[in-house]
């Protein structure tokens, strides 16, 4: 099954799950970019109050999802949302045949919101996983932990290739 990482990471934190995912799964990757600028604090109260509201944003994406089968999806959580260029990539694309996974990266320890309002905003036939990673980069041992038992839980979902 051809695999594919699509994430927005503003700070870093959720390149650094995308890519250790990617690399646990043999899967591509596809960063997406918001053209929003977003950085330093005006960035960042921006983009929650963006998220807060689930506005969308412009954005570019540096590999297209088209031909892949299984698509993984990674968003920052941002006042209890997903990031505003995730929202816009999966109103974008189509998921409906597609398998899916979802993950999102943040600094409280409630991920389960964010989840449930990225799951409202996807229609697919297939999901088959999602996670919240609590600081990731805070503990990196820990967090490799993580997404190694993860990808082992997905790749029973998605059984013999």
């Amino acid at each position: 099954m051809k695999t594919v990482v699509a994430y927005y990471s503003r700070t870093g934190h959720t390149k650094f799950i995308a890519e250790k995912i990617a690399q646990k799964l043999g899967a591509d990757l596809c960063e997406i970019i918001d053209k929003k600028k977003r950085e330093g604090k005006l960035g960042f109260l921006g983009g929650g109050n963006d998220a807060l509201r689930e506005k969308l944003t412009d954005i570019e994406v540096s590999n297209p999802i088209e031909g892949y089968d299984f698509v993984i999806i990674g968003s920052p959580v941002w006042a209890g949302k997903i990031a505003p260029a995730i929202r816009k990539f999966i109103v974008n694309n189509n998921f409906t045949e597609k398998t899916v996974a979802l993950f999102v990266t943040l600094d409280g320890n409630k991920p389960e919101k964010s989840l449930e309002n990225m799951k409202a905003a996807i229609s697919t036939k297939r999901l088959i996983g999602e996670i919240g990673f609590i600081r990731p980069m805070g503990n990196e041992e820990k967090t490799e932990e993580q997404v190694k038992t993860w990808c082992s839980e997905l790749g029973k979902s998605l059984g013999p290739s």
